[in-house]
């Protein structure tokens, strides 16, 4: 069975479905890849359907986590015969990931590039090691396409920016280089073609990790549009005003609004990632039962924020090694049985984990408390620099230079204060040091999710043989200290931490001061805190708790009708309900000329006129529309909307026989000479004189806000605002007016861009069935029904005249229109893409009367 899940507009339109070759169960043979894409391959070819992928046999769950390494280590043969010895990488995270899984319930397969390089006449062989004994598919880059994407764009640009560095100066930061923006696209797009080598794409789910492949879900999305893909972000997501320096800010978020489900450690970084979709694509987002998802051309694409955990049975069987057992009593000998206590850094030397204030802040605790000198050792553990260029250079020589210098000032014989280990350590050694170390200082100026305190927290528990070494009574409660920049992800879930501001070298000073004299039993709370949260927070539950929410967010995607628009990085699927379509000007047209008593009702804002619009007035091509169609004596028109009576009765004058209903309906007229007459008893409208007060508040604190107080209502608008300060200001408004006007007979309501109060079961809803019900009253009973509207108000109108087919207020077998303005969720089972295409079908419409009204 062909799936339904289209690409490419032309085949949607001509019923085709396009051919492509079945993909079987087995993981076919992996070709290589190893050619450069000069920029987006908007080739239409590539967009294909997937055929159901229905297998007899019972299969297990099958997830393709896609990263830019493999969790593989990788060596050449030490005899003279070529070839590889392959092994599983212990420390990846995403090996650690696929145990936390477990191997009986899901079958994992990865895709990423190995660190060692491969020449291409091995490719084919290694890839089929690979993918027989490990389950990995290797994607070969060449070597000079690799260094720009990864050392250019990566780690220049994207790592820089997303840690808060703008590049003010050619030597701060790497400047935008559009070349190393294509590479990093070419190399997406390679990875992408990795994947489409082993993909199920009905049945199997895609993880991608990290800001290496952020544009890989636009093109993943291309060629399936139905595929279930989550993305996790392991570093942080800088604030809007960061963000928005980045030359190709657009093309990055759409490529990751591609994705079902977008991960991050914390909320701060999503709160900036959703802040970004608001200020720079229009886009808003809502809580719903707790989860946080943003409205995407039809598609909700959810928020997931929980932070990564530990492999707790890897460092639990690595403290039970004897060599473990064997560098802890050595450790025990070089500084404990001297009468030293460690404190202990562990850091990547790289120029945000702020390894020289760090330093400076152990200077000064030496400086201020001469009580620990001879005492207190800081060592420094600096893993090599995963980078590389100038930074790297500089931030080497200021560490050495800053350790020279306190070790010669507060050094004596048989005592360095600080010891720099700039040497690559082994897991079991770095694990020693953990046990040994009195405090940990975690001091990032910014930095994603730092595993280390949590490694640090489950070492300090230690076991009953290193308690031994440690000459401890296995009953002897454990205790463990933590110094954390406020500035790395782990900081919001170690409650129990002396969070420091790593910048203010006299607070982190104070704070390793505190720790060491922080008494025994505070000590031992904060660890048992600490111990509990990070066992039961592992990589297990991380990985399942993602899982499970992909697997949540993608159920309706068989439900829904999708297909894809745009070209490049600016692609994305439209995704609707089955039944949900664009209205037919031929259709509409031919029903129009079959029908002899029509009822329309228009929206105004955002249906006959842009909403951005800033003159709302009519146009005279507009009033011209309007005019023919009420000629027409088969018709009814309306205008519904919700400005004033006063404004819609000037605007729309010369209009002899247009109905107008304003303010949602409460005033209502059928043509210019009537009376206007009230859809709901008179309201009293006292509560104004409560209501204004508070919205004055809102609006002299919130810049370009104002407020319309209307005949029967009071609207709030922050059309003008800053949107995230607004939409914030709105929902405080929205809380503040419900508590204030709790015993009032008023609703209030938010739409769009504002917040609205106004009288109880006054709306537009009422218009539909004043106007259906004042036609059956005459004997008319429309049999073709018009109704055109673009926000939640007319969500009312559409619900009364679809729930109407069935009744005696319409004619039998009427042809009905309810159409909303773009292609959203909606009541309505029709869609226009925008009020230019409004005015064309009314003017069809329009010219259809022209020619059958004798002049």
């Amino acid at each position: 069975m062909v799936s339904k899940s289209y690409s490419n507009l032309l085949e949607l339109a001509s019923g085709e479905a396009p051919s492509f070759g079945r993909i079987g169960r087995r993981i076919p043979r992996i070709m290589t890849v190893a050619s450069l894409i000069s920029d987006v391959d908007d080739d239409p070819s590539e967009s294909a359907c997937s055929e159901d992928m229905s297998s007899s046999s019972v299969q297990r769950d099958r997830i393709i986590i896609v990263a830019n390494q493999l969790p593989i280590r990788a060596q050449r043969k030490s005899d003279t015969s070529k070839g590889w010895i392959f092994n599983w990488d212990e420390n990846s995270l995403l090996l650690q990931l696929k145990d936390g899984l477990g191997d009986d319930e899901i079958e994992v397969i990865y895709v990423g590039c190995l660190k060692e390089e491969i020449h291409p006449n091995e490719q084919d062989e290694v890839s089929q090691i690979l993918l027989e004994t490990f389950k990995c598919v290797p994607t070969f880059l060449p070597p000079d396409l690799f260094s720009r994407y990864y050392h250019g764009f990566c780690k220049q640009q994207l790592w820089p920016l997303f840690h808060y560095m703008l590049p003010l100066s050619p030597d701060l930061g790497g400047r935008f280089n559009r070349s190393l923006w294509q590479a990093y696209v070419s190399v997406n797009k390679i990875f992408a073609d990795r994947i489409m080598e082993v993909i199920n794409p009905e049945d199997d789910f895609v993880w991608i990790h990290d800001y290496h492949l952020m544009v890989l879900p636009t093109f993943l999305r291309k060629r399936f549009n139905r595929v279930k893909l989550g993305f996790f972000l392991h570093s942080p997501f800088p604030s809007s005003e960061i963000y928005k320096t980045l030359p190709v800010r657009e093309e990055i978020l759409r490529a990751i609004l591609n994705s079902d489900l977008i991960g991050f450690h914390t909320f701060d970084y999503a709160r900036h990632f959703l802040s970004c979709c608001s200020r720079m694509l229009g886009l808003t987002y809502e809580s719903k039962r707790g989860y946080i998802g943003l409205e995407y051309y039809g598609r909700t694409v959810s928020i997931k924020i929980l932070p990564v955990g530990i492999h707790m049975g890897q460092l639990q069987s690595v403290l039970s090694l004897p060599e473990t057992e064997a560098k802890v009593a050595e450790l025990m000998k070089q500084f404990c049985d001297r009468g030293r206590i460690m404190l202990l850094g562990v850091d990547d030397m790289d120029i945000f984990k702020g390894i020289s204030l760090k330093l400076l802040a152990m200077e000064q605790l030496l400086v201020q408390h001469p009580e620990w000198q001879g005492k207190v050792v800081l060592v420094q553990i600096a893993n090599p620099a995963r980078g590389r260029g100038k930074d790297v250079k500089e931030v080497q020589a200021e560490t050495s230079s800053t350790v020279k210098r306190i070790n010669e000032t507060f050094g004596k014989p048989g005592y360095k204060p600080v010891v720099l280990i700039d040497e690559p350590l082994k897991f079991y050694e770095r694990i020693a040091y953990y046990v040994v170390a009195e405090c940990c200082l975690v001091t990032a100026v910014r930095d994603g999710m730092n595993l280390i305190p949590y490694e640090y927290i489950i070492s300090r528990q230690r076991n009953a043989k290193l308690d031994k070494v440690l000459e401890l009574e296995p009953s002897n409660p454990k205790k463990s200290m933590l110094v954390v920049s406020e500035f790395i992800g782990c900081s919001p879930s170690l409650s129990g931490a002396i969070r420091v501001n790593p910048w203010n070298i006299d607070a982190v000073a104070d704070a390793m001061d505190c720790a060491l004299e922080m008494a025994e039993p505070e000590k031992q709370l904060r660890h048992e805190k600490h111990y509990r949260y990070v066992s039961t927070h592992d990589v297990g539950y991380w990985a399942r708790s993602f899982l499970q929410d992909l697997e949540r967010t993608c159920r309706g995607h068989l439900r829904q009708r999708c297909w894809g628009i745009g070209f490049g990085l600016s692609f994305r699927v439209v995704a609707l309900d089955s039944n949900f379509r664009k209205l037919s000007m031929e259709h509409i047209v031919s029903a129009y000329k079959r029908t002899t008593t029509r009822a329309i009702l228009l929206d105004y804002d955002g249906t006959l006129m842009p909403q951005a619009s800033i003159d709302k007035s009519p146009t005279s091509k507009s009033i011209g529309i309007l005019n023919n169609l009420c000629r027409d004596k088969n018709n009814m028109v309306f205008i519904v909307s919700a400005k004033s009576r006063k404004v819609l009765a000037e605007w729309l004058s010369p209009c002899e026989k247009l109905g107008i209903a304003a303010e949602h309906g409460y005033f209502l007229r059928l043509k210019r000479d009537a009376e206007w007459e009230t859809c709901a008893p008179v309201a009293d409208s006292s509560w104004k004189q409560i209501a204004e007060p508070v919205m004055k508040l809102y609006t002299e604190t919130t810049d370009g806000s104002t407020i319309e107080d209307k005949e029967t209502a009071l609207v709030w608008s922050y059309e003008d605002a800053d949107p995230d300060f607004g939409s914030c200001q709105a929902k405080e408004l929205l809380d503040h007016l419900e508590s204030v006007l709790a015993n009032e007979p008023v609703n209030v309501k938010s739409g769009q861009n504002v917040v609205e109060v106004k009288p109880q079961g006054v709306n537009k809803g009422l218009v539909a069935k004043r106007l259906l019900s004042t036609m059956q009253e005459r004997g008319m009973s429309p049999d073709f029904v018009l109704c055109i509207g673009d926000d939640r108000s007319d969500e009312d109108m559409f619900e009364v005249i679809t729930s109407s087919i069935a009744g005696p207020s319409i004619a039998p077998r009427a042809e009905v229109f309810a159409c909303t303005v773009g292609r959203k969720p909606s009541k309505a089972k029709y869609y226009l893409d925008d009020t230019g295409e409004i005015v064309r079908l009314l003017q069809g419409l329009a010219s259809v009367s022209e020619q059958t009204v004798p002049l």
